[in-house]
C-alpha cells in the first residue's frame, strides 16, 4: 500500500514538545478511565499491529533503506518486520496465562487465609528507540506494554526521519493516540520526553545516553529498563572449526554493518590461530559480499560523522602497532565498509576501550580458556557472549564463571530472536528485560494481596501481648531467649 507520511522535523520544536505534554496528559486520564483491558482488549490491539506490519513491509523497506543509504531489503524485513510479527504471535498465545493471578504461599501461622499476585497494569510507558533498527527496538518494547494493559509513547532516533514518520503514520492507523504515540525530534525533544513522569521508560542506547536518562528518570522515580550495548566478546574453543566459526562470526560483524548492540565485537582464539582465523573470515565475508560498495545486500554505516568514527579506529589500531586485513572492496571511503579484521591488538588502542558497533573486528589471542574468561571478566559485563566449540563442561564453566545479558553457543545472536527468552543486559550493558514473559512482568506491577478468612482469629496477635499464642510462636520461632 502507499503510505502518507506525516511530516516530522529534525529539529526539537516547541510545537512537538508542547504535543508530548498534551498526550502525556490524555494517556494518562484515558488509563485513569479504563485501568484493567481485558484479554480480548490486549489481544486485538497486538492483531492490528500484526496486520499493520504486514501491509506496510514494502514501505517500511524503502524507509529505513533511504534513512541509512543502503540497507539491505532482507535484513529489515527480517528484523524490523519478522521479529515484532513473531514477538506478538508469541504474546497472543501466552498473555492469558500472563494475566492470571499466581497464588502464593501463606506462613504457617497463616494458614487457611489465601495470597496471590496480581499483575495489574502500570500506566503510561515511555519508549526511546534508537536508530541501528528503528522499528523492532520501538516495537518490541511496544508489544510488551501492551500485552501487560498500558498506554505507550514512543519517541524514535532524529537520525531516521523517514522511518519515524512512517512508523506515525503506520502506527496511528492501529490505534487512537490516547493509546500509543510517535515522537520524533532531536536532543531537546529528547530531553523532554525523559522528563515526563511516565509510570515506566525503556530506552535503548548507548551506556552514556543511558545514565542521563537514568538521571532524568530519577527526578520523577521512574522505573527504568535500560538497554545498552557493550563489547560482545565471541570466545573460539581449542578444538572449535574454525572456519565455521569465523564464517559465524563475520556474519554476525557484517549483518547491518555491525551496527547492532548484540554484534560480536571482539574475537577470542588460542594462541597462533589469530593470522589463521584472520584469512578464514576474508574468506567468509567474501562469500556472503562478493563486492561492498554499490552492493543492495550490504547496509551501509548511517551517517558519514559514524563512518568517520570508524575510521578514525582504525588509524588508531595502525599507529599503535595492529595489522588491518581488508575483507573487500570498500573499506576506506563512502559508508559502505567492508569489514576489516584487526590482529596485534592491545589495551591501548581505541578500538579496545569502547563498543565498536561497525565493521570491524579486533582478534586477541589466549593461552588457556581460564585466560580467555578471564579477559571478559576484566572489562564492563557485556550485553551478549557467543562461544564456539566448546565441550559441555566447558560451556557450563563459560556460563556460570562469566556474566553477559545472554548468550548463543556456537553461532552468534540468535538468542534475541527465541522470544520466549528474556532479552536485557546486566550492569554497563543494561538492567531489566522485556520479550515474552519477561517482559510482561517487567511492565505490570506485581500487586500483593491477603485475604484473611473472617472466621480467622488474628486478635490472638494483638495486645494486651503475652498470651498462650504469642507465647508458643514465639517459642517456635524463636527458640528459647538467651
Amino acid at each position: 500500500m502507499s503510505a502518507v507520511l506525516t511530516p516530522i522535523s529534525l529539529h526539537a520544536d516547541a510545537a512537538e514538545i508542547e504535543r508530548m505534554h498534551r498526550l502525556f496528559d490524555m494517556q494518562r486520564n484515558a488509563f485513569a478511565a479504563a485501568p484493567y483491558p481485558d484479554l480480548a482488549a490486549r489481544k486485538a490491539k497486538l492483531r492490528r499491529l500484526i496486520d499493520a506490519l504486514r501491509r506496510y513491509q514494502n514501505e517500511i523497506v524503502a524507509a529505513v533503506n533511504d534513512d541509512f543509504g543502503v540497507r539491505a531489503g532482507a535484513e529489515t524485513k527480517l528484523v524490523e518486520v519478522m521479529g515484532p510479527i513473531l514477538e506478538a504471535r508469541h504474546a497472543l498465545s501466552h498473555m492469558r496465562s500472563w494475566m492470571k493471578p499466581r497464588r502464593r504461599s501463606t506462613e504457617m501461622l497463616f494458614l487457611t487465609n489465601s495470597a496471590w499476585v496480581e499483575y495489574q497494569p502500570k500506566g503510561v510507558v515511555g519508549i526511546i528507540g534508537t536508530w541501528n533498527f528503528p522499528l523492532y527496538l520501538t516495537i518490541g518494547p511496544l508489544i510488551a506494554a501492551l500485552a501487560a494493559g498500558n498506554r505507550a509513547m514512543v519517541k524514535v532516533s532524529e537520525f531516521t526521519p523517514r522511518t519515524t514518520a512512517l512508523l506515525r503514520t503506520m502506527l496511528s492507523g492501529c490505534f487512537a493516540e490516547d493509546e500509543v504515540a510517535v515522537f520524533g525530534g532531536a536532543v531537546e525533544a529528547a530531553q523532554a520526553f525523559n522528563a515526563l513522569p511516565f509510570n515506566h521508560l525503556v530506552f535503548t542506547g548507548s551506556p552514556r545516553v543511558g545514565r542521563e536518562v537514568m538521571r532524568a528518570a530519577a527526578d520523577n522515580l521512574t522505573p527504568v529498563t535500560l538497554e545498552l550495548g557493550g563489547k560482545s566478546p565471541a570466545i573460539v574453543g581449542p578444538d572449535a572449526d574454525l572456519r565455521d566459526a569465523a564464517l559465524r562470526i563475520a556474519h554476525g560483524k557484517a549483518f547491518n554493518a555491525g551496527q547492532i548492540c548484540v554484534a560480536p565485537d571482539y574475537a577470542l582464539v588460542p594462541r597462533g590461530s589469530s593470522n589463521e582465523f584472520a584469512a578464514a573470515v576474508r574468506e567468509a565475508f567474501g562469500k556472503l559480499y562478493p563486492s561492498v560498495g554499490g552492493n543492495p545486500e550490504y547496509t551501509s554505516i548511517v551517517t558519514e560523522r559514524h563512518a568517520a568514527r570508524l575510521r578514525q579506529l582504525l588509524d588508531d589500531a595502525r599507529a599503535k602497532g595492529a595489522t588491518l586485513l581488508s575483507c573487500g572492496d570498500v573499506a576506506r571511503t563512502g559508508r559502505q565498509m567492508a569489514l576489516t579484521v584487526v590482529t596485534g591488538v592491545n589495551d591501548r588502542m581505541q578500538l579496545m576501550q569502547e563498543e565498536i558497533f561497525g565493521p570491524i573486528l579486533p582478534v586477541l589471542e589466549y593461552d588457556r580458556l581460564d585466560d580467555a574468561m578471564a579477559l571478559v571478566r576484566r572489562g564492563d559485563r557485556p550485553l551478549s557472549l557467543y562461544a564456539f566449540g566448546l565441550s559441555p563442561a566447558e560451556q557450563r564453566r563459560v556460563l556460570r564463571e562469566t556474566h553477559a545479558g545472554g548468550v548463543t553457543l556456537n553461532d552468534w545472536g540468535w538468542h534475541v530472536f527465541q522470544h520466549d527468552l528474556p532479552f536485557g543486559g546486566i550492569g554497563n550493558s543494561g538492567m531489566g528485560t522485556y520479550h515474552g514473559e519477561e517482559g510482561f512482568r517487567e511492565l505490570s506491577h506485581a500487586k500483593s494481596v491477603f485475604k484473611r478468612q473472617r472466621w480467622f482469629p488474628i486478635g490472638l496477635f494483638y495486645p494486651p501481648y503475652g498470651n498462650l499464642v504469642q507465647r508458643l510462636s514465639m517459642r517456635l520461632y524463636l527458640g528459647k531467649s538467651a
